[in-house]
């Protein structure tokens, strides 16, 4: 798909808390890429299969939420922001970023958001164990999963800034 395409595709993922949404709403502003929230997509297109009652949310319906996608994946110049990231297909995305937090500040944000319970649980275990980088690493080829830590507005510009010059040599390299 790399071949047709004049800008990259990102995917940045990780646990809920760790700033994903605070670094795509930045690096649309500076880049012209578009940025594609999954959650917010799913929600204004009816994407969902179910209410989850323990988890207190709606379950993503994934080949719905694929189907949107797809032609927009293909223009290319896309950020996708989502907390997932196994179900995507490999050859969307050029790089992917997953975020990283330490479980104190995990924990601080995942509370301010209301999380509690079971949900607040499931999400630290998540973080501490390294779940979605290794899915991440588990779904996309070698060499193109980067592991970014999230702790302060420092690291959240430094990865901002170490974003901005990939996507300018990735442009550069098409040329």
């Amino acid at each position: 798909m790399t071949e047709s395409r004049s800008l990259p595709n990102i995917l940045i993922t990780g646990t809920p808390g760790v700033g994903k949404s605070t670094l795509c709403q930045q690096l649309a502003e500076q880049t012209n890429l578009k940025w594609l929230e999954v959650g917010k997509l799913a929600k204004e297109n009816n994407c969902y299969e179910e209410f989850d009652e323990v988890y207190r949310c709606p379950v993503l319906h994934e080949d719905k939420i694929l189907d949107l996608m797809e032609d927009q994946m293909s223009e290319g110049g896309k950020i996708v922001d989502y907390h997932g990231c196994d179900f995507f297909p490999e050859r969307w995305f050029d790089i992917i970023f997953v975020l990283r937090t330490n479980n104190t500040a995990l924990f601080d944000r995942l509370s301010k958001r209301g999380y509690s319970g079971k949900k607040l649980e499931d999400n630290i275990e998540c973080e501490i164990f390294g779940t979605i980088h290794e899915e991440a690493v588990d779904s996309y080829k070698e060499g193109s999963v980067f592991e970014l830590s999230s702790n302060s507005a420092e690291e959240m510009e430094e990865n901002v800034e170490q974003i901005v010059k990939w996507i300018e040599q990735w442009k550069q390299n098409k040329i």
